[in-house]
């Protein structure tokens, strides 16, 4: 009886919950663990080694990093989260960041990023004609904005076609690692109005209503609620601002799902209408690129009414 009153036990806190609830959808190491949970890594090691002991996680040593996971055996473990709501806003919040960290992990680990390093960008990875998709952005976004954002824009490709199209680009992404390519990308082009930051997509560091357009470039796929990023996106739109997805075309390339981590295999223009009429924006005539794979853009203006923003953090730009 004793070894099960030591699991029950160590599964009794909120925070250890949590970690099981992220163990059980896959290995991460501590050093993801924090930055998903949002704590420090003293505290989530103390955590992990009492879960560790009880038997409800396995500890698996990778070189200078150690990865966490349920164990095959931890039938307590998952009867425990089974009974976790499935609306728990907290859970849900944890595990949007897990597959934007399991993303970030294939991302890195491509082929294609080990070759290029600051020159990489999915399209390239996937065969798209990036020259024609940027020229149909070019098309549609305005000669002249004050602030743009390009939210999840990795080594910050994207800014090198919006800074010459606004008075002030701020590039945001959550992978350090990319931040800093971007920041070398912009050193070398001398792009004195162009900045980049580390932010969740989810949870924008940035004010409401404080940009004049907003693109989210190969981003959506990856993302665990699509309906979320869109509206966080739209919240720091001016009323008349213009948000433009650019994502993949309704596919079915199975492999990108595995390999590249994408969440979703493309976007049909229902879905995508959808979810920004919910943001508060008004859908425009999306345009398509062909290519190995078909490429679409999303354009939408936000609305003049206020949509309830999933964000209270509000820092100057």
């Amino acid at each position: 009886m004793e070894p099960l009153l030591t699991q029950l036990r160590a599964a009794a806190e909120p925070t250890r919950l949590r970690l099981l609830a992220l163990c059980a959808r896959g290995a991460f190491c501590v050093s993801e663990l924090c930055a998903i949970l949002g704590q420090s890594q003293p505290r989530l090691s103390r955590h992990l080694k009492l879960l560790v002991e009880a038997g409800l996680l396995e500890r698996l040593p990778e070189g200078a990093n150690a990865y966490f996971q349920v164990g095959h055996d931890g039938a307590l473990a998952r009867q425990l989260l089974a009974r976790l709501p499935e609306d728990d806003a907290t859970i849900a919040a944890d595990r949007r960041a897990s597959a934007r960290i399991a993303a970030e992990r294939a991302r890195v680990a491509s082929e294609s990023f080990r070759r290029h390093g600051a020159d990489w960008d999915e399209m390239r990875a996937l065969g798209l004609p990036a020259p024609a998709i940027e020229a149909a952005l070019v098309k549609l976004v305005p000669k002249r904005v004050a602030r743009a954002v390009d939210i999840g824009t990795g080594t910050g490709k994207l800014l090198d076609v919006l800074a010459p199209r606004a008075d002030a680009v701020l590039g945001l992404d959550a992978s350090r690692e990319m931040l800093a390519l971007a920041r070398a990308r912009l050193a070398e082009r001398d792009m004195a109005n162009a900045s980049v930051r580390l932010a969740d997509m989810y949870r924008l560091p940035l004010p409401d209503a404080g940009f004049d357009l907003a693109t989210l470039q190969m981003v959506l796929h990856y993302a665990e609620d699509p309906q979320a990023a869109l509206a966080e996106a739209a919240r720091v739109l001016k009323p008349e601002g213009l948000l433009v997805v650019i994502d993949l075309a309704p596919h079915e390339r199975s492999e990108l799902l595995t390999g590249l981590a994408h969440r979703w295999p493309g976007f049909d223009d229902a879905a995508l209408a959808g979810w920004l009429g919910a943001a508060g924006c008004a859908p425009l005539p999306p345009v398509e690129v062909a290519g190995p794979l078909a490429v679409r853009l999303w354009p939408a203006r936000r609305l003049a009414a206020p949509v309830a923003a999933l964000s209270e953090t509000s820092l100057n730009f």
